[in-house]
């Protein structure tokens, strides 16, 4: 697995808020907006962090065809077998410390 390339602070500030928008054709084809930061990828898997949650891609031959962290846009191809969102892993420390200190 390969980690993706870290984005200043400022640059993740400055697209704090852009709208995020997911497209798959033919589940071989997909374009995401609202892209923060790639956590990491490979073949199999692509990982992002998104304004709407972390993004997991799993399927065949996943390559990431473009890439721009400027105006958050990325475009995969490959088999794509399943996506699937999950919180911010701050967030998910918070709500389990705070439901710790209920």
């Amino acid at each position: 697995m390969v980690k993706g390339p870290e984005i200043s602070e400022e640059v993740r500030r400055k697209h704090a808020n852009p709208q995020h928008r997911m497209v798959l054709v033919d589940r071989e084809a997909m374009t995401v907006d609202g892209v923060l930061n790639v956590e990491s990828f490979d073949d199999e898997e692509i990982i992002l962090e998104t304004n709407a949650g972390v993004l997991s891609v799993r399927g065949h031959d996943l390559h990431i065809k473009q890439l721009n962290l400027e105006d958050g846009n990325l475009e995969i191809d490959g088999l794509v077998e399943s996506v699937d969102y999950s919180e911010d892993d701050r967030k998910r420390g918070r709500g389990f410390l705070a439901r710790l200190l209920r």
